[in-house]
C-alpha cells in the first residue's frame, strides 16, 4: 500500500530533474495471525498421546501394573517421528481444579518424549511445594502437558511499554534479575488476567520485590505454548 509519495522538487522547486521518495507498507496474509496465534506443533490426537505418556510414567513410578494393550498402544503411537523433535516441555497436575504439581524445562533437554517423562515424574513426586503423589490420588488427578516455543528476549524501555507488549492468554513470561528467575505459563493468565498482577506475582515467585518489574527493569523473555489437558 502506498502511504505517501513526494520528490525533491517538492522541496527545491526545480522539477526538471528530481529524486522520488515513497513510503510503502507491505501486508502479508498471515502477519497478524502469526502475532496472535500459537503455532500448532501437534494434533489433538498427538496431544492425548503425550498425556497418556505422562500418566503411564507416573503409574510406573508408583509401581502399578499397566494393562498390556494400553502399554502396547502407547508404544505404537510414540513411534511417530514428531515426538522425537526437541522442545521445552511442562507437565502440570491438578486435583479438583487446584494445582498439585508443575515442573518443566524452558529449553530443550532431549526429545519431547524425554521431556514429558522426566517432567511427569518431577511434577508428581519432586515439586517442593507438595508431598509426593500417592497412589490414592492417582484417579483424582488431571494432567496437562505443555509444549513450548523457544523463549525470546522482550525489548522494552519502561514498565508502561512492558505492559503494552505483553499479550494476555498468549505469552508465557520469564523474569530474571541477578540469580533470581521465575516463569509463568500462559495458562496462569486465567488466574491473573491483569498484567500488573501477573507481573507482581511472577516477581514474588522469583524472590524479587513485587514491584521489581516497575522499578528494576529486569530481563524479560516471552514464549508461547501448545497445551493439552485431560
Amino acid at each position: 500500500m502506498l502511504l505517501h509519495y513526494s520528490n525533491s522538487g517538492d522541496t527545491h522547486g526545480d522539477r526538471s530533474r528530481v529524486v522520488g521518495y515513497a513510503a510503502i507498507a507491505f501486508y502479508g496474509d498471515n502477519i497478524m495471525e502469526n502475532k496472535s496465534e500459537v503455532k500448532k506443533l501437534f494434533t489433538e490426537k498427538q496431544g492425548k498421546t503425550l498425556i497418556e505418556l505422562a500418566r503411564q510414567t507416573i503409574m510406573e513410578k508408583l509401581g502399578l501394573e499397566i494393562e498390556k494393550f494400553r502399554a502396547d498402544k502407547l508404544l505404537s503411537e510414540l513411534k511417530d517421528e514428531k515426538f522425537k523433535e526437541s522442545s521445552g516441555t511442562f507437565v502440570t497436575i491438578n486435583i479438583n481444579g487446584g494445582l498439585r504439581g508443575c515442573i518443566g524445562n524452558l529449553y530443550s533437554e532431549g526429545t519431547v518424549i524425554d521431556g514429558i517423562r522426566q517432567n511427569a515424574v518431577n511434577a508428581a513426586f519432586n515439586d517442593p511445594r507438595f508431598p509426593p503423589l500417592s497412589e490414592s490420588e492417582l484417579n483424582r488427578i488431571d494432567i496437562e502437558v505443555s509444549i513450548l516455543s523457544v523463549p525470546q528476549p522482550l525489548d522494552y524501555q519502561n514498565s508502561d511499554e512492558l505492559l503494552d507488549k505483553l499479550r494476555v492468554n498468549l505469552d508465557g513470561v520469564i523474569i530474571k534479575k541477578g540469580f533470581s528467575s521465575a516463569t509463568f505459563l500462559p495458562q496462569v493468565w486465567k488466574q491473573l488476567p491483569k498484567k500488573e498482577d501477573f507481573l507482581s506475582h511472577l516477581c514474588l515467585k522469583a524472590g524479587l520485590p513485587a514491584n521489581e518489574w516497575k522499578k528494576g527493569k529486569p530481563e524479560v523473555l516471552t514464549y508461547q505454548v501448545q497445551y493439552f489437558e485431560e
